[in-house]
């Protein structure tokens, strides 16, 4: 049998209690509540389901399978690492609309059941959304950073439980504390872009504040999410930076920082890059034929680095199953990797990483002024479905952001 109590910063609300035969088990903050209620042995027959509101999907396909409940139940501590989040605010990724159409579903489930215990299809219905920001309701008891109450911003990983919902549970070390001179739909705008091209630039490519200074780096894809983010922290450390993007986008990643922009539209952009200095580093958004020509356009044997964030990982895993997924996706950048370092340049991958101490360094960026977000435009919860529209036509300038509050 089943009591479910929920509490929000004190007052009843986010605890689960399993009524069973051997007593009372708590998980999450409720201790003291499941002594006095064992203390009293107290018997019960019936079950309190409490609900909120949430756009989920139960499979995969295009726009119309997203729908909009109010009866998905409400998210609960499992670990006492984990905090639940009222969602103010959220935004979209392409990787969101990658996830409706079923992009990555083989290794994502793997993810959520490692020893493949469930039957396929279990993991729905399955919440989208990775960026949030909002204010915290409740924290498990290993958390010692935050409180209820905080104002804090995160990005989910993706087989997780995303964020187009009223409440969301996330780990304390994704999250962190929103920055103060943002909005909840400003500050949500940034966390997952943010840590993508932190994850590029910090970790694949080695760039820290002390080492960008006048560095050229060249940024492919430079006007959308992760590449507005990536202008704005190389001109934070100092480097100077070539972005291309199409003529319409111009204006605004100079606004942003970049010393050259090269339209990819207007005549041939590999022949007119090679006209300029070499690069030290290449941040590639597009991929594709990119990634054939552009390596050539960095300085030979002196470090520099091309970081493609176009991976065929999830894709080999969803053709090819896990284990031989992961050995051709293994083949492969071993391949390129050796091929690229024969002709004195490094090549890498990169990835998402969930890091709360990472987005900790951002806000201390924003707060500063040295990075702003950029948002194209604001939906209303009940238009999810016109955002994600709008992201999978894509040539969008910044990021789609969704107010869940209704309170920016």
């Amino acid at each position: 049998m089943l009591l479910r109590v929920h509490r929000l910063g004190g007052n009843l609300c986010s605890s689960l209690f399993h009524c069973q035969r051997s007593g009372v088990t708590c998980v999450g903050k409720g201790t003291n509540l499941t002594q006095w209620l064992m203390r009293r042995d107290f018997h019960i027959s019936c079950q309190w389901h409490i609900t909120m509101p949430s756009w989920v999907i139960d499979s995969y396909g295009k726009n119309d399978v997203l729908r909009f409940t109010n009866n998905m139940m409400l998210p609960i501590i499992h670990f006492p690492n984990e905090v639940i989040i009222k969602v103010h605010a959220a935004s979209l990724n392409p990787i969101d609309v990658n996830m409706r159409s079923g992009y990555g579903a083989a290794a994502l489930r793997m993810k959520r059941d490692p020893l493949m215990i469930k039957s396929s299809g279990s993991e729905f219905p399955i919440t989208l959304g990775r960026d949030v920001s909002g204010k915290i309701m409740e924290c498990g008891l290993n958390v010692d950073y935050f409180k209820p109450g905080d104002e804090v911003w995160a990005a989910i990983p993706p087989w997780k439980q995303g964020t187009l919902s009223e409440f969301v549970v996330a780990s304390g070390n994704e999250i962190s504390q929103k920055p103060q001179s943002l909005s909840h739909a400003e500050a949500a705008s940034l966390p997952y872009v943010g840590l993508t091209a932190w994850s590029a630039l910090r970790h694949a490519g080695g760039l820290k504040e002390d080492n960008c200074s006048n560095k050229r780096i060249l940024i492919f894809g430079a006007s959308g999410g992760v590449g507005t983010f990536a202008i704005q922290l190389m001109k934070a450390w100092g480097a100077h930076v070539t972005a291309v993007c199409s003529q319409d986008a111009s204006e605004l990643v100079q606004r942003l920082g970049a010393d050259d922009v090269v339209d990819y539209k207007s005549g041939n952009v590999e022949e007119h890059l090679k006209t300029l200095p070499l690069f030290d580093f290449i941040l590639d958004n597009i991929g594709g034929s990119t990634e054939e020509w552009a390596p050539a356009l960095l300085k030979k044997w002196s470090g520099a680095t091309y970081v493609s964030l176009v991976t065929p990982f999830l894709v080999n895993v969803d053709r090819l199953g896990v284990a031989d997924g992961m050995l051709q996706t293994g083949v492969t950048i071993g391949k390129k990797a050796m091929k690229h370092l024969c002709k004195g340049i490094h090549y890498r991958w990169a990835f998402f990483a969930p890091s709360g101490p990472y987005l900790d360094e951002i806000a201390s960026l924003v707060d500063a002024g040295k990075i702003h977000p950029v948002i194209d435009q604001v939906f209303s919860f009940t238009d999810v479905p016109k955002a994600f529209q709008k992201v999978e036509e894509g040539h969008a300038r910044g990021k789609t952001v969704i107010n869940v509050t209704n309170k920016g």
